[in-house]
């Protein structure tokens, strides 16, 4: 019998004073059976990151959400569609592959890529000249001792404020707080 995703709900008060965006998200997250909870808040801090692009690239008048991940490998972590149907961020978290990258790259106006681990810069030294020519493609490290806090993040039943100011992202409950500043390679 195959093991079922776990369900996690979060309410995600966020405040991305950078860019201007204030809003309020109600969001359901699938952790697929080999997903960790670290994995699964990167995808979080992720989208937390990138929800000021509703208004940036579709005027307001898209959506932003998660993707079917780990269970999907055709489908982003993350994912931003305007109304008429159209893919505008195709957002991965962790190490995926050069020819995934390049298939995203062909389906979206822009995909941004969120390292996070301890084989992520070695993994990122042996792609980075192949990555280097996709131009829509962003990437962003996140230093592997705050995706091990924002793990501890994780519950079943979550309450979020995030806020992102200066190129930093909190991310706080009622137990605990995580700062982290990803850093942009490409």
């Amino acid at each position: 019998m195959a093991l079922k995703s776990t369900i996690f709900k979060a309410e995600l008060q966020l405040a991305d004073i950078d860019h201007g965006c204030y809003t309020d998200l109600q969001l359901t997250l699938a952790r697929h059976p080999s997903e960790t909870d670290e994995r699964m808040m990167v995808r979080l801090a992720a989208l937390a990151l990138n929800a000021h692009q509703v208004q940036a690239l579709c005027q307001g008048d898209g959506q932003i959400g998660f993707g079917a991940g780990l269970s999907s490998p055709d489908e982003p972590d993350v994912l931003l569609r305007d109304f008429t149907g159209r893919t505008r961020l195709w957002v991965e978290v962790g190490q995926p592959d050069d020819k995934a990258l390049a298939r995203a790259c062909s389906k979206a106006d822009a995909v941004a890529v969120y390292a996070y681990g301890p084989a992520a810069e070695v993994r990122w030294r042996g792609a980075q000249d192949k990555l280097a020519r996709l131009q829509k493609l962003s990437v962003w490290r996140i230093p592997a001792a705050d995706a091990q806090a924002l793990a501890r993040l994780a519950e079943r039943g979550m309450q979020l404020q995030a806020t992102v100011q200066e190129g930093q992202l909190t991310l706080s409950s009622a137990a605990a707080s995580v700062t982290l500043e990803p850093l942009r390679w490409q």
